[in-house]
């Protein structure tokens, strides 16, 4: 007798209770970046659980790719919105985020408070040169991927050029790929086909329980009404909160700076979080002086070593500058800085929000007809130059810190060339290379005195 074929059968209904707990897991799994993120996500949705068909998934892939922000944590909440009407996408989206924030508030406490202790600076000391290192993995990564024709790698040279040589602001270089890609679209299309670059996996032969042919359930049809009634909610959950700031603190305020700032930033992140990244330093480093560049540099190390989105960088600028700057008075420094941490991840992640529980009905008719992917294409070639002048910028500052005139630091040139050679040689993880340069960067300084 032949054996049936596995998988025949439709998975049970997925219940919310369900749903939470997965959602509530993979906040504090979610380790490697978003590509690390997506394939954990396909995995366990796609391949493991079958609560979402390959095509369904990688149509809302699609569309979060298309969007400023993380595309790993508005995947989640697209998902989850899918699964569970706007109840499941925002559980989904606030559970991938909230882990990480609290984890980011104590680290950012221990690091401002005992920092300067031997201990945390002979970390932090072996883990700068890891983060430059980091740095142009993700230059090589994304550029590997992205520049596929000479169109590519001209935008890419151009937006090095710009930001190295002229200081053009992200914001500019941003729209002026983006405008590129739109006419490149239409001269050489194939040019500007949007990549991949997180790969599909094994495709799934077993039903799921939203199939490709499912039908698009009731709350997932479009209707102008709900698409009005998010945008003004979203409206209303920005508004009110950055209007208390005004009337309480004033403009000027750095509370109220940080949530204007990082309202700005959270519509600028096309790319992830590396890209947006040059635009964090010119205005938290800068313009503002909430960190210093050092500071930055180990935020973005507490960053890669936590779970959820990258991004997440900004509740340490948040918690580092008001706690510095004693923003709520001396005598609430960890209070002040665990408000500023979740006020600026409030008005960073809020436009996520939006952008998947308005567009997600309009997504869900089209099925696979989604264009308008030229744009994003020439964007994430931009990327990869401002991405470059990133990792420049960490390693000036790495091993020249008294300026170019003063002596270079060979202990983090060896760190960092050996970071880099765990990291393209030998295929090392992100987190084995920041706790092997923690380690050496602790012993290095023991040794020294």
């Amino acid at each position: 007798m032949q054996a049936a074929p596995p998988h025949t059968q439709l998975p049970p209904v997925v219940g919310f209770w369900q749903a939470f707990g997965f959602w509530l897991k993979l906040g504090f799994i979610s380790f490697g970046g978003p590509a690390g993120q997506i394939a954990l996500m396909h995995q366990e949705l796609v391949e493991k659980r079958r609560w979402i068909s390959e095509q369904r998934f990688l149509h809302a892939l699609n569309y979060c790719m298309l969007l400023p922000g993380p595309e790993a944590q508005q995947l989640a909440t697209y998902i989850g919105w899918l699964m569970h009407q706007t109840a499941g996408g925002l559980v989904a989206g606030v559970l991938f985020v909230l882990p990480s924030l609290l984890i980011l508030v104590g680290l950012s406490w221990v690091y401002i408070a005992f920092g300067e202790t031997p201990i945390v600076a002979g970390l932090f000391f072996g883990i700068k040169p890891a983060v430059t290192a980091i740095v142009v993995q993700a230059a090589h990564r994304i550029g590997s991927r992205a520049l596929q024709n000479r169109w590519l790698w001209g935008i890419a040279a151009a937006s090095f050029v710009a930001i190295f040589g002229l200081q053009v602001p992200f914001p500019a270089i941003v729209t002026a790929a983006a405008c590129i890609g739109f006419v490149g679209g239409r001269i050489a299309p194939n040019a500007f086909e949007l990549g991949g670059g997180h790969g599909r996996g094994s495709a799934s032969t077993a039903p799921a329980w939203i199939d490709d042919h499912s039908p698009t359930p009731a709350h997932a049809q479009f209707a102008w009404r709900k698409l009005l009634r998010v945008v003004l909610v979203a409206l209303g959950l920005w508004s009110a909160p950055m209007a208390l700031l005004t009337l309480v603190f004033g403009w000027d305020h750095t509370l109220t700076q940080m949530a204007w700032f990082f309202t700005k930033a959270a519509f600028l992140t096309f790319g992830g979080a590396y890209a947006v990244l040059p635009y964090v330093y010119q205005g938290a480093v800068v313009q503002f002086a909430w960190l210093t560049p050092s500071q930055m540099m180990d935020g973005l190390a507490l960053g890669e070593t936590t779970p959820g989105p990258l991004i997440m960088v900004v509740a340490f600028v948040g918690f580092v500058g008001a706690y510095a700057k004693a923003v709520l008075g001396p005598d609430a420094l960890f209070m002040a800085g665990a408000l500023a941490a979740g006020l600026v991840t409030w008005f960073t992640f809020l436009p996520s929000f939006m952008f998947i529980l308005a567009g997600g009905p309009l997504v869900e008719r089209t099925h696979g007809a989604l264009g308008f992917t030229a744009p994003l294409s020439a964007i994430t070639a931009a990327v990869v130059g401002v991405i470059l002048n990133l990792a420049l910028f960490f390693a000036h500052h790495l091993l020249w810190p008294q300026g170019w005139d003063g002596p270079l630091d060979m202990a983090s040139a060896l760190l960092a060339i050996g970071a880099t050679v765990a990291l393209f040689a030998f295929k090392r993880s992100v987190m084995e290379v920041i706790v092997a340069g923690g380690l050496a960067g602790l012993l290095i300084k023991t040794w020294g005195g």
